[in-house]
């Protein structure tokens, strides 16, 4: 008899997934040259509008086929060759009457025009399929339109749209005259955003020419190189509070706490308090004199210069909690699972209300993940019930100071700060999850009982009983 042969099956290694980080490069220009731009943007999307109208109706005969045969599909219906005499689409004909210039558009421009429609008319369909099909937000809401309109930036190809000096301190672009299109050289960047495209092994793409009124930049698309970061036994648990923007520790499996940080941009806050404040005492004043209802752009300047401080805070609140988990070497940060989480406390007009409704936790949330991911770590958060109301060293409930609520008294009689007691459960309840197996890290308390007996909530103490245990 004749053995059973042993195959070995060959398992495909799965490539991390890269990602892709928008870094905004902005562009040093006179008032003649950035003219010349913004009648690059004008003619690009003078030029996409005929096509979303084409895509639109072509829609039945295009939608079931894939991403490069539309391309071909539309570029053979609008675009004259030795190989192809006569266009599909007579209304383009039409177009190209009233539009001359468009027989000198750039080949590589037309088909970034051409992907870019496809997108407009996909994303319409989409919404109006979902829209007839009863998926509504409101019962009586209007069908959605199609954005012929639309207010979208050219994407520039390298070499042929684009072209980079040595050192990246100079862009040269190729632009529409209101004639030919010609390169403009030599164009001074004054700012790379964080300098990505500085790290080996990222990769930049394609960038889109974003020229307004305001602003002239380039929207710089960079690959990021995944970066696998290695395994530690210490996290960096976070707890994001008002007294303190952000309150870091370094928590190992074990229940030892190696170091701490507090973070708090103070300034930054007091100036968007105080605007904030100047608001509220104009409005005050102007419906004390009017007494109706405060015209469109009330007190605009105000509430941008707000949001903007606001948007700062985040960024340095994040970037420093990176720089103190890199300081350390650690992986993973925890934090707090506060989403949909809304204040229950200050009345209406008061200076806590203002300081709940301004807290920019999901912001920094936000620009955390995104960057922490970059750098090859990881984010998590966990149940935030009781991380703060009970003593990291398992004695029970805190009571709160009244005169100064970011310090508590343990049942011992010991005070200590609340925020930095938060932060040692934040990463106790993590590493807790951790060995028992929780993987959605939602376990709050030691014990699943559901007899009467008092459950204790998981602290720094529940570590450090495990390893006197000797669990492992």
């Amino acid at each position: 008899m004749m053995g059973k042969s042993k195959t070995k099956r060959k398992t495909k290694k799965k490539k991390p997934n890269s990602m892709l980080r928008t870094d905004v490069w902005k562009l040093k220009v006179k008032s003649v040259e950035k003219k010349l731009l913004l009648l690059t943007v004008a003619e690009y999307r003078r030029f996409l509008k005929a096509l979303v109208f084409i895509v639109n109706a072509e829609w039945k005969l295009m939608g079931n086929l894939t991403d490069k045969e539309k391309v071909n599909y539309l570029e053979k219906s609008i675009h004259v060759t030795s190989q192809n005499t006569q266009i599909k689409y007579l209304y383009y004909q039409k177009v190209i009457d009233k539009y001359p210039s468009f027989r000198k558009f750039p080949s590589y421009l037309r088909r970034a025009a051409i992907a870019d429609a496809l997108g407009i008319v996909s994303s319409f369909q989409t919404r109006y399929r979902e829209w007839q099909s009863g998926i509504r937000k409101y019962r009586k809401v209007r069908p959605p339109r199609l954005t012929a309109m639309c207010q979208s930036y050219p994407a520039l190809y390298k070499g042929q749209q684009v072209k980079y000096n040595d050192d990246y301190r100079n862009v040269s672009l190729k632009i529409w005259n209101g004639s030919d299109w010609v390169w403009l050289e030599e164009i001074p960047v004054k700012g790379h955003g964080l300098n990505r495209h500085k790290v080996i092994g990222n990769q930049l793409k394609s960038p889109a020419l974003v020229v307004n009124s305001k602003t002239c930049q380039l929207s710089m698309p960079v690959k990021i190189k995944p970066v696998k970061k290695e395994d530690s036994d210490y996290v960096c648990s976070v707890d994001l509070g008002i007294n303190n923007a952000a309150t870091c520790s370094i928590v190992g499996q074990d229940g030892t706490v190696k170091a701490r940080k507090f973070i708090n941009p103070a300034r930054d806050i007091d100036r968007r308090n105080k605007r904030r404040m100047m608001i509220n005492q104009k409005s005050k004043q102007t419906h004390k004199k009017t007494k109706q209802k405060f015209v469109k752009g009330f007190c605009r300047g105000l509430y941008r210069k707000s949001s903007n401080i606001n948007l700062e805070i985040s960024r340095k609140v994040s970037r420093e909690i990176i720089e103190f988990a890199l300081l350390h070497d650690v992986k993973v940060i925890v934090i707090e699972n506060l989403a949909g989480w809304k204040a229950k406390a200050g009345k209406k007009g008061t200076l806590m209300r203002q300081k709940f409704h301004l807290w920019c936790h999901q912001k920094i949330v936000e620009i955390l993940s995104d960057r922490w991911a970059e750098l090859g770590g990881n984010v998590q958060t966990i149940n935030p019930k009781y991380t703060s109301a009970y003593a990291f060293d398992g004695s029970g409930k805190v009571k709160r100071n009244k005169k100064n609520y970011s310090l508590c008294v343990f049942p011992s009689g010991k005070q200590y700060n609340a925020d930095l007691g938060a932060s040692y459960n934040i990463g106790a309840r993590y590493w807790y999850s951790v060995l028992i197996g929780d993987k959605y890290f939602s376990r709050v308390f030691v014990s699943k009982s559901s007899t009467n007996t008092l459950r204790t909530p998981v602290t720094l103490e529940t570590l450090r009983s495990l390893k006197a245990s000797g669990w492992k």
